[in-house]
C-alpha cells in the first residue's frame, strides 16, 4: 500500500471495527466456491471460512467448520465486497436535496440499495458534514442497515472570483466545470488566511470527519496549491489524509506539488505522455478511477432516468439531463490517461462520483474501465486497490486470512465476463448475511 495511503484518522480505524461488530457476526463457511481473492488469486472450487467477522481461511476443496452455518455456493464466484471510493451519498441529485429531510425518508433505502449491489464499504467524497457524520454512526450502531461508510468534507483553496466557477449548485458541478476553458479562472483568486485554513481542518477533526478534501484549480497567479499545502500540512497533524479533487493534467501535478493523500480523479481534461505518468507513479500517490461520468447514459441501464424523463435511448449526463457534448472529449482523454498511470504504476482504484443507483453507476462505470483494462485488472480495481487508495488494505479488499468478511456472491465469472459483477446474489458484509438473492439464480 502506498506511503500516502497510510495516512487515516485513527477515528476511521475505530469506525471500521465498529461497522464490523454492531451485529454479533456470525460463523460460516462457504463451500463448492469459484474463488476470485481479488489479488489475481483463483481457486475453481473451494471454501471460506469466516469466525466472528473476519476470515479465517480460504482454501481449495471443502472444509469442515463446527458451528458454523454451510452456505453451498453451487459453483458461484465467491469474490470480495465491492468498494466504491467517491460517492456524493447524500447530495444523491441535482440540486441536492434537504439533507434533514433525505436522512429521514431516503437513508435506508437508499443504503440497502448499496448493499443489494454488492458494495460493502463506501468512501462519502463531500456531502453535508452533520448528516453524514450523523448516518455514518446510524449505520455503525446498526440503526441503518448498509455499507460501511467513510466520510470527507470540504476546505475551500480560496475566495470565489476570477472566472467562470458556478454559482449555487442548482446543476451538476461537472456540467460547468471552473476547470474546463472556457470557465476556467483567468485571473488570480483571492487569498484565505493561512490560520483560517489550519482552523477549518481542525473543525472538520472535531465535527467527526475522516478525510478532508480540497477541489484545486489553479488560477493564474493565484493562492490555491499555497494553500493546498497548508491543508496538507494542518491535515497530517491531526491524522486525516487529503483527498484532492484534480480534473486537469495541469491541477492534477500541482496537487502532487502539495503533497496530497489521494487524488480522486483520473485527470480527464489533457493527455498524458508516459513520463507524466511515470512522474505520478513515483509520488506514490493512489487515485480514484471516476472515468463514467463523461460517457453518455442511456435511460434502459439506468432506472432514475426512466422514472424522470419516461424516455429511452437518450444520451443524459450524470444529472440526468442532456448530455453536454463539449464535455465528451473527456471520455477518451481519462481512460486513456488511467491506461498510461496503470502501466507506470500507479495504484488505480474503483470510484464513480454520480448519483445513480449504485448498480447502474457501476455498470456505468464498467464502460470506459472496460475498454482500458482486463476483466482480471477491473476486479482488483473495485476490490484490493480500492481498498488500498481509501487506507483500508489492512481490513479490506481481499479475501485473505485475517480480512473483514466482506464478501460478495455472483451469478457468473467476473474473469470471463465483467458484467456478472451485476448479478449479486448473495453479500456478507462483517461475517452477516445482509443481501440473499440466491432464489433470482
Amino acid at each position: 500500500m502506498p506511503e500516502k495511503a497510510k495516512c487515516v484518522a485513527s477515528a476511521s480505524l475505530i469506525v471500521l471495527g465498529l461497522a464490523a461488530g454492531h451485529l454479533a457476526a456470525q460463523n460460516l463457511v462457504i463451500i463448492n466456491a469459484h474463488i476470485v481473492d481479488g489479488n489475481g488469486g483463483v481457486i475453481q472450487r473451494g471454501s471460506v471460512v469466516v469466525r466472528d467477522g473476519r476470515i479465517v481461511s480460504v482454501s481449495g476443496g471443502t472444509v469442515n467448520a463446527a458451528g458454523a452455518r454451510t452456505i453451498d455456493a453451487k459453483g458461484m464466484t465467491v469474490m470480495p465486497g465491492f468498494i466504491d471510493d467517491h460517492r456524493h451519498v447524500i447530495a444523491d441529485s441535482f440540486p441536492p436535496p434537504n439533507p434533514v429531510q433525505w436522512m429521514k425518508d431516503k437513508a435506508a433505502p437508499r443504503m440497502q440499495e448499496f448493499l443489494d449491489a454488492g458494495f460493502t464499504t463506501v468512501q462519502s467524497c463531500g456531502d453535508p458534514v452533520e448528516q453524514i457524520v450523523q448516518l455514518q454512526r446510524r449505520l455503525n450502531s446498526g440503526d441503518v442497515k448498509g455499507p460501511r461508510l467513510f466520510t470527507a468534507a470540504f476546505v475551500q483553496l480560496s475566495r470565489p472570483s476570477g472566472g467562470g466557477a458556478p454559482g449555487p449548485m442548482t446543476v451538476d458541478p461537472a456540467r460547468i466545470d471552473n476547470a474546463r476553458p472556457p470557465h476556467r479562472p483567468t485571473q488570480a483568486a483571492a487569498a484565505i488566511p493561512d490560520e483560517e485554513t489550519r482552523a477549518a481542518v481542525r473543525e472538520l477533526k472535531r465535527a467527526g470527519i475522516d478525510d478532508v478534501k480540497a477541489a484545486l484549480v489553479v488560477s493564474p497567479g493565484g493562492p490555491e496549491k499555497h494553500t493546498l499545502t497548508v491543508v496538507v500540512d494542518e491535515a497530517k497533524k491531526v491524522g486525516l489524509p487529503v483527498i484532492t479533487h484534480a480534473v486537469t493534467v495541469e491541477d492534477m501535478f500541482a496537487a502532487i506539488d502539495a503533497g496530497v493523500t489521494i487524488l480522486a480523479h483520473t485527470p480527464h481534461i489533457g493527455q498524458l505522455d508516459q513520463a507524466g505518468a511515470r512522474k505520478v507513479a513515483a509520488s506514490k500517490i493512489p487515485m480514484m478511477s471516476t472515468l463514467g461520468i463523461f460517457a453518455p447514459t442511456f435511460s434502459e441501464s439506468n432506472e432514475r432516468i426512466r422514472e424522470r424523463t419516461g424516455l429511452d435511448n437518450i444520451p443524459r449526463f450524470r444529472d440526468l439531463d442532456p448530455f453536454p457534448w463539449d464535455t465528451v472529449e473527456s471520455a477518451g482523454q481519462g481512460p486513456v490517461n488511467a491506461r498510461l498511470l496503470w502501466e507506470a504504476g500507479v495504484v488505480y482504484g474503483y470510484g464513480t462520483d454520480t448519483t445513480f443507483l449504485p448498480k447502474d453507476s457501476l455498470a456505468q462505470e464498467l464502460k470506459p474501465l472496460h475498454l482500458m483494462f482486463s476483466n482480471k485488472d477491473v476486479v482488483k480495481i473495485m476490490t484490493a486497490n480500492a481498498a488500498a487508495v481509501i487506507g483500508h488494505a489492512k481490513d479490506l479488499g481481499t479475501l485473505e486470512s485475517g480480512k473483514q468478511a466482506d464478501i460478495v456472491m455472483l451469478d457468473g465469472d467476473p474473469l470471463a465476463d465483467i458484467q456478472s459483477v451485476l448479478n449479486v446474489r448473495m453479500v456478507i458484509k462483517g461475517g452477516n448475511i445482509v443481501v440473499d438473492h440466491r432464489a433470482l439464480r
